[in-house]
């Protein structure tokens, strides 16, 4: 049709204006008006403009005489918006009345003018009833009335609000609904109605308050669970801290796997029940008590004036504790070890602290004794602590190759010799610099760390032989061996396995020094080493003697090649006669069994010239030489002299001098 005119039309068929989906009801109207000479009176039909598009049209038809012949005049109007908004204002209708959400509308004056059917079912109240009344006809009252305020804010400001509430039902019940209300709005912004759709949440909220139950509370004893203590715990301490103090307790049960074994885990769980509700029972209104687990409890005390405060609450968790349980005809008891430890502490800490120390305060109980509380030491567990880290230190040193050797020269004061070096860990620290033995060595004293470190350096220094050989100087190096590494029962197999990588260095080039109180420790064991280490060709030499209050029998015992003289006894020589005689005792009694002796501690000329009057004389010590780096070691044994005045006195060839010598 598209371009034709109006008189184009004149010629045409009615039905080429009419929709083909209303050719049919057309027909059949135009049939009933000629057979019977009726004629519709105002009909809707689907008719089709000029353009292609359709529309919906009201048609009214009218009888006339037309040119002498009967005709009908047919008047249309296009309703195609009314038809939209019929067909909006049912569909609203539909879902107003069919929603599962309650919907209930206001004036702008907030009074009820309808509400849908769902209304009723969720309320109980009927459309009737509530028909110009005010909302707040449903409030439970468990929200206050700034709520109510902020709600209205919303409205105002935004159009808009949701959220949950609490409303009460006719019959008086409480429910909760999730609510969302909507300010409908004219062209001018002005407020005309309010429109509130809801759904009843109730079930929703009760599953939802099992499920937190579940996560908070122990399903047995119905005390909170670890997860709600971490949570109570935290707001403690942020309580303790602008307050007062407060006390973590953690309580195990002495004796509770018995029950579990002879009588069932039922039993057991009635136990845990009895007594899970008396210790409750026995703490304070705002003091918690959780189960961890098995018959691990901890309990939480608040606002304690100081520690002595908690005294009588764990004196009563005892007693609770330790009250017989009746379960059927059985009697059964149990007591518990409580640990204790208080916050705030001097040092900052935080919750999962606060329960680790509480934890080790609790197996000291278990092992004073049980059925008691111990106190968590604060001071003494921050040195353990400062121990573990620098042990931690210590290995990482290792493994970063910090650990350096300095030697220090063993010489013969008569002749000028070099005999050997001692060698002398030094930790070469990133940050701190070079550390001595001391700052160090004591840490690692009677830990497995001790034989790593003790058996580094004997590989280091067998390195070193090997490096001063290949530089023209052969020299023996002593090391020092730790009693824990010495009381190893590989420890001479180690010995080989290390010797073995160095195949090139005699072993008589290596002697192992061993204090002598480690010696005394287990004589029979370091007699054995000594012995298999004298076949292998590596020498030993007793370190420090005369501090260990050594008999004539052990020194005939262990096998040694050398008695070190204790620098202490060396140090005062000129000045106290005691000193000066175990000197003459120790040279003696070397010079008896046939062991060579040597001094440290030698550090001035009067020192050596007095050694050598009693008839000793290997030394070391600051009077010869200080400890050194090994590079330095071959310039400084090709330019040592001795003082003249060691090479004048008459060598005594180990003849000690009478007491007016």
């Amino acid at each position: 049709m598209g371009s034709k005119t109006e008189q184009d039309l004149i010629a045409d068929p009615i039905l080429e204006l009419i929709h083909p989906d209303s050719h049919q009801n057309v027909l059949a109207r135009v049939k009933r008006g000629v057979e019977h000479g009726e004629v519709a009176g105002r009909v809707e039909e689907r008719y089709v403009r000029i353009d292609g598009t359709s529309f919906d049209a009201e048609v009214q038809g009218k009888p006339i005489v037309l040119a002498g012949q009967a005709a009908v005049l047919a008047t249309l109007r296009d309703i195609t918006e009314r038809k939209a908004a019929q067909e909006k204002l049912q569909l609203s209708a539909r879902v107003f009345g069919h929603a599962r959400e309650g919907i209930m509308v206001t004036d702008a004056q907030a009074t009820i003018i309808d509400v849908n059917d769902a209304f009723t079912r969720i309320t109980g109240y009927s459309r009737e009833v509530v028909l110009g009344q005010n909302p707040r006809m449903l409030q439970s009252g468990r929200q206050n009335k700034a709520f109510y305020a902020a709600m209205w804010d919303a409205l105002k400001e935004q159009g808009q609000w949701s959220g949950e509430v609490w409303n009460r039902r006719k019959n008086g019940e409480v429910f909760a609904e999730l609510l969302a209300v909507s300010a409908v709005r004219d062209a001018q912004g002005q407020t005309l109605q309010y429109v509130a759709l809801f759904s009843d949440i109730t079930a929703i909220k009760a599953h939802q308050s099992q499920l937190e139950h579940i996560a908070h509370f122990d399903a047995l004893t119905n005390l909170p669970n670890r997860v709600l203590l971490a949570d109570r715990l935290q707001q403690a301490m942020a309580h303790a801290q602008r307050r007062q103090q407060l006390a973590v307790v953690y309580l195990d049960l002495d004796g509770f796997k018995p029950i579990n074994d002879r009588h069932g885990h039922q039993t057991g769980d009635q136990v845990l029940i009895t007594l899970a509700q008396r210790m409750k029972e026995a703490l304070r209104e705002g003091d918690t008590m959780c189960r961890m687990g098995g018959d691990e409890f901890v309990a939480v005390l608040i606002d304690l004036q100081d520690t002595q405060a908690s005294v009588p609450l764990l004196g009563r968790l005892l007693a609770a504790a330790a009250e017989p349980v009746q379960v059927g005809e059985l009697s059964l008891q149990v007591s518990a070890s409580l640990g204790v430890t208080f916050y705030p502490q001097t040092q900052d800490i935080d919750a999962d602290q606060l329960l680790r120390q509480a934890d080790q305060a609790m197996y000291q109980a278990k092992v004073a004794g049980k059925n008691r509380y111990c106190v968590f030491d604060a001071a003494h567990d921050s040195s353990i602590r400062d121990h573990h880290e620098s042990l931690e230190r210590i290995r990482r040193a290792l493994e970063n190759h910090e650990f350096v050797l300095h030697y220090q020269p063993k010489v013969k004061m008569h002749t000028g010799q070099v005999v050997g070096a001692e060698a002398l860990i030094r930790w070469q620290h990133p940050e701190k610099g070079l550390l001595a033995p001391a700052t160090f060595l004591p840490v690692i004293e009677d830990h497995p760390l001790a034989v790593d470190v003790g058996e580094w350096v004997i590989d280091a220094a067998l390195t070193q032989i090997e490096v001063w050989h290949a530089a023209g100087l052969d020299l023996p190096v002593s090391v020092n061996i730790d009693a824990c590494q010495l009381q190893q029962g590989n420890f001479v197999a180690r010995l080989q396995a290390i010797l073995a990588r160095h195949a090139q260095v005699n072993p008589a080039g290596l002697e192992l020094e061993v204090l002598e109180t480690s010696a005394l420790a287990d004589m029979a064991q370091v007699s054995q080493v000594i012995e298999d280490c004298a076949r292998m060709g590596v020498r030993f030499a007793l370190d420090d003697f005369g501090t260990g209050y050594s008999s004539l029998t052990y020194l005939k015992s262990l096998r040694v090649a050398m008695l070190k003289i204790d620098q202490s006894f060396v140090r005062d020589m000129l000045d106290d006669p005691d000193d000066l005689a175990i000197l003459r005792g120790i040279i003696g009694l070397a010079a008896a069994f046939k062991r060579e002796v040597i001094a440290e501690g030698v550090e001035t000329v009067a020192h050596g010239t007095a050694l050598l009057q009693l008839g000793c004389e290997l030394a070391q010590g600051y009077g010869i030489a200080r400890p050194m780096p090994p590079e330095q070691m071959p310039a400084w044994v090709t330019s040592w002299q001795p003082d003249a005045a060691w090479c004048e006195l008459p060598w005594l060839g180990g003849v000690t001098p009478d007491a007016d010598g």
